[in-house]
């Protein structure tokens, strides 16, 4: 039995990790509230802890962590940015995450993101909603013929290229590793990053955030973007110059911006915020915009996914209870 801590839970985490459970002896410790250094505490009893994109694991925490017998930290999800991994490798506490839950999920909701932006779909279901059925204002361009640019080629932007390619888009392709078998087979090119920004008609962004991606997306290469043009971001909110692109749609210099990530998002995605005030200006004036559309960090929320996050999770929390090594390909 491994009892473990679950920050920053939903339902669907209780009901995924529960049933995941029934292959391993956990005794889950379920949280709504984010691990922070204010909520460390709460760990204090329980050999390991289960993380989410939100939850705060700096050295401060980490420490409190450590001192409350902590043994073991779990991501349940791929990034682990807000984990400071070098502090819990000198503290001796590993680390693992869920590298690859379904690459599908993520490619597909940046596709569904690309089409409802494109075609108005948000706004034509609220004007039917209201009875009112008039096209003005709704109209879009074919896919077919365009030019897709995807920001990186790992699982999921390989899965985003393909689907893209079926709607008879050219592909273009940017990536520090390129995979040239792939983008030979799938009719993809590799350029790099200024020309794919220049040439692309929607761009969607694929990459991790670390250091040299931060921003990268600042505003000189918003601006070398085509009039017009489409930018999807399903990958990190701080991959983009959020102010930055304000000004830059200010402009009318971008025809749309789909975000399923934000840069300031903590405390703010994730939960109902319909009876306050958004303190946030950045993501209000966003939000006044006809042509951005947003969606709160949900490209991962399938059943599919779900299901491989907490299999993957609970059978790593077995394998340290049991001494056993952990899945190849999840420790950080």
């Amino acid at each position: 039995m491994i009892k473990t801590a679950v920050f920053d839970t939903k339902p669907y985490d209780r009901e995924y990790l529960l049933k995941a459970q029934a292959s391993a002896d956990i005794d889950w410790l379920f949280h709504e509230f984010r691990l922070s250094r204010q909520t460390a505490s709460t760990a204090a009893g329980t050999r390991a802890v289960c993380l989410f994109v939100n939850d705060c694991a700096n050295r401060e925490t980490l420490t409190l962590l450590k001192d409350a017998g902590v043994q073991m930290i779990a991501m349940r999800c791929a990034g682990f940015n807000n984990v400071d991994v070098a502090v819990a490798k000198e503290f001796g506490i590993p680390v693992v995450r869920v590298p690859s839950y379904s690459p599908h999920a993520v490619a597909e909701h940046a596709v569904a993101l690309c089409l409802t932006l494109n075609r108005k779909i948000h706004r034509a279901y609220n004007r039917v909603r209201e009875h009112n059925f008039s096209l003005n204002g709704l109209i879009g361009f074919d896919l077919a013929g365009k030019t897709i640019g995807v920001i990186g080629t790992g699982k999921i932007g390989k899965i985003g290229a393909q689907i893209f390619r079926g709607f008879d888009m050219r592909a273009l392709a940017y990536d520090p590793y390129p995979a040239a078998d792939w983008a030979k087979e799938r009719g993809v090119e590799y350029v790099d990053l200024d020309t794919l920004l220049r040439l692309s008609d929607v761009v969607t962004l694929h990459l991790p955030l670390a250091p040299t991606t931060e921003h990268l997306l600042n505003a000189e290469r918003l601006g070398m973007m085509k009039q017009g043009a489409m930018l999807i971001n399903t990958s990190r909110g701080k991959l983009i110059d959020t102010p930055a692109l304000v000004e830059n749609l200010l402009r009318g210099h971008l025809g749309g911006v789909a975000l399923d990530v934000y840069e300031e998002e903590e405390g703010i995605f994730f939960e109902d915020h319909s009876e306050h005030l958004l303190h946030d200006d950045t993501l209000s004036r966003l939000l006044t915009f006809p042509n951005v559309l947003i969606t709160s960090h949900q490209a991962f929320l399938t059943r599919e996914a779900l299901s491989e996050i907490a299999r993957v999770t609970a059978e790593n929390m077995a394998r340290f209870a049991a001494g056993k090594p952990f899945i190849e390909g999840t420790t950080l």
